[in-house]
């Protein structure tokens, strides 16, 4: 009887209701959205700093971390590799000769980070095969190939065909280097990547070099890992350092870049307080709508008081009328998310402007938001408390009163 009682006073006033409802609908697809690009974006920066750069397992040896020296080569990698290319968990792997050296051409130079690949591992590890932008893959077929970056290639004007010298400290302390020619260039969603980095062959850099060994062998783990949830992560980490020695370091990816990771974790934090904010104003304004409502009503409250209805079933009244409001706002406002989320997820959202600049995080050019089941589960039981907490000072406001006063009460 109450439920019934308190929906149809709810629309006694209908102009008043809607208006209501209407801001909390707006106000919720707003927020919704603004929160599912916030977690779209941080998740695609973890998404291709895995797939393009960190991969979720990183083995190096320890002294390369402290100090990236070409000598600092992992320590027993063959076996290593052994144990993971038999090891159903791990999806791919590719090892590699890394060296920090020069890359110059017939107009300009600059400092660059050298990946030696193997090109059928890599090829298998990142998408950098499919992103080539012009020429081709680097084969074995050709003498020296090189792949670099479309940033790379336009401050060097390199263009397919030309050759690009490397410059860097071998083995032996020694400055040496040798001439390659382009063979592709390639574009990541990160301009930083692109600028730092260029790939040869890794027998090829270990021939110039004059030594053996990989710096860093990159694992990618079997199935599709939430970035919110590092546990599996973990346990694979724990599992390819089981692998090999004390002498090499194994970290998963938010070890190798804690800052995303730290990015990750106050996702969260900013979400929760820009949802409160909202909920703040929200609970306001149902305050307000609620106050007009009951003293409206004064006299009506004061006569059912005199006649005997108990004040916890006003109380009640009260509540369920604030509830069905908020009830009705949030489930309204988020069917329009849940649609309007469907339809970006398709389009996505075209960063304009602004996609060269968040190109310095790897951020792709176009967004898609990110909203989970359990986040509208968690925004529609929020304003349905919010709802009944707001209720309860206009609630009080009206039992505080004495019935014979409530009944001469004139508004």
């Amino acid at each position: 009887m109450l439920i019934k009682l308190a929906w149809r006073n709810l629309w006694r006033n209908k102009l008043r209701t809607g208006i209501m409802l209407g801001a909390m609908v707006f106000g919720l697809m707003g927020i919704v959205v603004m929160l599912g690009f916030m977690s779209g974006m941080v998740d695609n920066m973890v998404h291709n700093a895995i797939a393009w750069q960190i991969s979720h397992v990183q083995v190096q040896n320890k002294r390369y971390l402290e100090n990236p020296d070409i000598n600092a080569t992992i320590v027993d990698s063959e076996p290593l590799l052994q144990r993971l290319s038999s090891d159903p968990q791990v999806l791919s792997f590719s090892a590699r000769f890394l060296v920090d050296g020069i890359v110059g051409s017939a107009h300009s130079s600059k400092g660059v980070r050298i990946n030696g690949i193997d090109i059928a591992s890599e090829a298998k590890l990142t998408p950098l095969s499919e992103h080539i932008e012009q020429g081709e893959w680097l084969s074995e077929k050709d003498r020296r190939p090189i792949l670099v970056s479309q940033k790379t290639a336009n401050r060097l004007k390199l263009r397919v065909g030309s050759k690009a010298v490397l410059t860097f400290t071998d083995s032996k302390g020694e400055v040496t280097g040798a001439a390659f020619r382009v063979k592709g260039i390639f574009k990541s969603p990160s301009t930083n990547f692109d600028d730092m980095n260029v790939y040869v062959r890794i027998h090829d850099l270990r021939k110039i070099a004059g030594m053996q060994g990989v710096h860093e062998i990159a694992v990618l783990m079997r199935g599709n890992q939430s970035a919110d949830d590092r546990q599996p992560v973990v346990r694979f980490r724990k599992l390819i350092a089981a692998y090999t020695t004390d002498a090499n370091e194994v970290r998963d990816w938010a070890q190798v870049q804690p800052l995303l990771a730290s990015m990750l974790a106050t996702t969260g934090v900013s979400s929760a307080i820009m949802l409160g904010i909202f909920m703040l104003a929200m609970g306001f304004g149902i305050i307000n709508i609620m106050l007009m409502s009951v003293f409206e009503r004064t006299q009506e409250f004061g006569v059912l008081m005199a006649v005997g209805m108990q004040k916890h079933k006003i109380l009640g009244l009260i509540l369920l009328e604030s509830l069905w409001l908020g009830v009705s706002g949030a489930a309204m406002g988020l069917a329009g998310c849940i649609g309007l989320i469907q339809l970006l997820q398709v389009t996505g959202l075209p960063l304009g402007a602004m996609a060269e600049g968040l190109g310095a995080y790897g951020v792709d050019t176009i967004l898609y938001p990110r909203v989970s089941v359990s986040e509208y589960v968690t925004i529609f039981m929020t304003v349905a408390v919010t709802a009944l907490i707001a209720a309860l000072y206009p609630a009080r406001q009206i039992l505080k009163q004495h019935p014979a006063a409530a009944m001469a009460e004139k508004h």
